[in-house]
Parts: structure tokens; sequence; C-alpha cells
């Protein structure tokens, strides 16, 4: 018998996430768009020109704004929303929803509010614990075109794990389990803090040297960050921590390492959010973890540069020298 996904989200990654399910016999996919203009115009075209430009959506995933038969029938759920507008989305979809209905996450960054993490707050909203969470290296561009990547899914509940890894699983996507939710999900907020850092750093032209240290202390920070916040501390090396944290700080895809880059050439952020067509996770979410980190005495001396750069109005290359001259100690 067939089964059936619905994606929430038809941005880049939910659009990815369709073409790597659709590639399994037996696996249909129904991807749900909240514009209606744009939803119409991705049928007619079967192309999102503005984020995917050249990748056609296969005939097979089933483009719709309307939310009732997006989920009719469906067996799972595929949440890609941006993080700033996850809850408002899914308290507003949650009654066509059943719920209790698995879901698989690939949302990262969060809330502002409240500092829950994506899988909390689907878990409020829609009233379910079977909640997956899939990260790691994959930007969209290059999992639509078939190139390949490996990521990890965690979920507290290991059969549920298991049966997403064989669902995304395909010759060119590789697909690890861990038990680690926190971990992965926080790895995946984090990595995009620092992407914004390694931005700052090639606008400022600073170098190879600079981003290799950088990279590697804050890799150090947010396994700090994550094991007093309950994660293990080995996820942070692996996929969803070393892993993203390497793609998203060199790929010139990553949008949180352009804005940081625009940064360092002398542009305001809100010059680069007037202009940017997608959404920078990492731009909320350096005030979530600012504010966590405070909260709890975690010391996150590049995550903080980021957000007094971000919303304190604080020169990039101050930051730079403020890190630089901190007091010497051991690695």
């Amino acid at each position: 018998m067939d089964q059936l996904t619905c994606v929430l989200g038809s941005g880049a990654m939910g659009i990815a996430c369709s073409f790597l399910l659709s590639e399994h016999p037996g696996q249909r996919v129904t991807l749900w768009g909240r514009d209606t203009a744009h939803v119409a115009e991705l049928v007619a075209s079967r192309e999102n020109s503005r984020l995917l430009p050249g990748i056609k959506i296969p005939a097979s995933i089933d483009l719709t704004a309307d939310i009732e038969h997006a989920v009719a029938g469906a067996d799972l759920l595929v949440v890609a929303i941006p993080s700033a507008f996850l809850r408002e989305t899914l308290t507003r979809l949650a009654p066509q929803i059943p719920r209790g209905m698995p879901v698989v996450s690939v949302v990262k960054g969060m809330e502002n509010a409240t500092q829950y993490r994506p899988s909390q707050i689907i878990s409020e909203v829609l009233g379910t614990d079977a909640v997956a969470v899939l990260a790691g290296p994959s930007h969209s561009e290059e999992i639509c075109r078939r190139l390949p990547a490996s990521v990890v899914v965690a979920s507290a509940d290991e059969s549920l794990a298991k049966r997403v890894q064989g669902m995304f699983s395909t010759d060119r996507f590789r697909v690890y389990t861990n038990r680690d939710l926190v971990g992965v999900e926080l790895a995946g907020a984090l990595k995009n803090v620092v992407a914004i850092a390694a931005g700052i750093s090639d606008g400022l032209g600073f170098g190879d040297n600079a981003k290799a240290a950088l990279v590697t202390r804050a890799l150090v920070e947010m396994t700090r960050f994550g094991v007093l916040s309950g994660a293990d501390a080995s996820t942070f090396s692996g996929l969803a921590g070393l892993g993203d944290l390497i793609t998203t700080c060199i790929s010139p895809y990553g949008r949180n390492r352009k804005v940081g880059e625009r940064l360092g050439r002398g542009e305001t952020l809100t010059q680069i959010l007037q202009t940017m067509q997608a959404v920078a996770e990492g731009v909320p979410t350096s005030r979530s973890i600012h504010e966590y980190a405070q909260r709890l005495g975690i010391e996150m001396p590049i995550s903080n540069e980021v957000y007094r750069v971000l919303f304190e109005d604080k020169p990039p290359h101050e930051a730079t020298t403020d890190l630089m001259v901190r007091p010497p100690r051991n690695e």
C-alpha cells in the first residue's frame, strides 16, 4: 500500500524533502504552501525560480495551498517552515491536522519568546510526542541535483527514527540515526549563528587561518552550550554538529554566511534583510541563543559578539578585536 507524506513549506528545503521522498516507489508526496498565488505559480511552472532556479519539481509531487487536501490520508508530516513563523503557522493549521500524527522536522532555530526548539513547538501545538529531527550538511540546491549527502535523524522513538531513515535514504542521500534529539536540534540552531561570524570574517578579508580558528573554537562553544542543555557532547562532532558547521561556514549557498559577509563589508542588518529573498535563521536565533546563555550563565564569546554586531550595532572589526584580546587560557 502506498504511503502518503505531507510536506509543510514550499521553500527550498520543503521541495528538497519532497524530491527525496518521491524517489521511493510507493511513497506519494503532497507539498503544501501557505501562499495560494505562489503555489499556483509552482503548479504552472513546476519550478521555484526564486530559490531553486532551473530545478523542475517532478509531476508526481502534488502541490497545493489547501491544507485539508494536503493532509487527507497522510501517514506522516514533514515540517519545513522557518522557525520564526513556525508556531503561528502550525497554530493556524492544527485544526486540520490529525492529533498524534508522526512529524519530521527540518526546522533549524530557536523561538525568541520561549527559547523553545522547533520539536518542542511542534509537540505543543500539534499534540504529538512522535517527533523526529532530520539535520546535517544538506543544502537543498545540491539535494535536488542528486549530489551525495549524509545526514542524521534523531528521535526519542527509535522505531520512528528508523522509519524516517528508510523513507529518506537513497543512493545519493545517506541517513544515520541518533537518539540525541536535543543535541541534533541545538547543533542545527547554533551553527547558523556561527555561520554569520564566518561570513563576517570573509567580509573583512581575514583569510583561511582566521576562519579555521573561528570554526574550531565555535565548535567548542556549541558543545558547551549543548551539554549544559542536556545534549550529548559526541553529537557535536557528528553530522549535525561539525558536518553542518563546515558546510554552512564555507558554502556560497549559505544565507547566514552571506548575511555575515555583507555585515563585514559595511552594510547594516536592515539593509541586508530588506534585500534578502529567503530567511536567514541565524539572525533571530542569535537573539534566542544569547538570552538563553545569559540566563544559564553559559560562556559563549563568539555568539555574544555576533549578537552585538547584529543587534547593538557593534562594528565587526571591534568585535573581532575583543575576541582576540580575551585573557590567555588553555585550549
